[in-house]
């Protein structure tokens, strides 16, 4: 009798623990997930400096202009979704800059994103890195600004959430 009461308190620590483990995790950028952002930029940088003699520099308006620009002039391939992914962390950047957040890493059984976290709201996160490169591996066309308001959007759906 012991040892029934025995497995069948481990077997439900173990599923305890697994229920425990299928939750998402909040965690901080390591100095690999920092590296591969910023190589990340920089291709995108370069590309613009490279076609266009501008760059990016932080700015909203010329930042999303020059996005735009290599996807409307095709620089970007649909097939290079690590640059799209770059995009979409270069307005995760501005979000951050002008909106207050900090850039995370969201863990889940799926594997690891890099997210935006809202400050005040540990758990709501935005994923401004596959925003775009989902559209155009779609075929869909892309409004940079326009993904950009709808990020802004979900920051402002987070922050107005009523508290628990």
């Amino acid at each position: 009798m012991y040892k029934l009461g025995l497995s069948l308190g481990l077997l439900l620590l173990l599923l305890s623990g697994q229920a425990f483990a299928d939750e998402p995790r909040i965690l901080r950028m390591t100095p690999n997930d920092l590296s591969y952002m910023a190589s990340q930029r920089d291709a995108l940088d370069s590309l613009a400096r490279r076609h266009f003699g501008g760059q990016l520099n932080g700015q909203l308006s010329n930042d999303v202009a020059v996005l735009q620009r290599l996807l409307d002039e095709k620089i970007v391939a649909p097939t290079d979704i690590r640059l799209l992914q770059g995009m979409g962390m270069v307005l995760g950047d501005l979000l951050k800059s002008q909106r207050g957040l900090r850039w995370v890493i969201y863990e889940d059984k799926l594997g690891r994103s890099r997210a935006l976290q809202v400050p005040g709201f540990e758990k709501d996160v935005i994923f401004p890195s596959t925003q775009i490169s989902r559209k155009v591996e779609v075929g869909l066309s892309v409004s940079v600004a326009a993904v950009y308001r709808e990020l802004e959007q979900s920051i402002t759906a987070i922050r107005n959430k009523p508290p628990f």
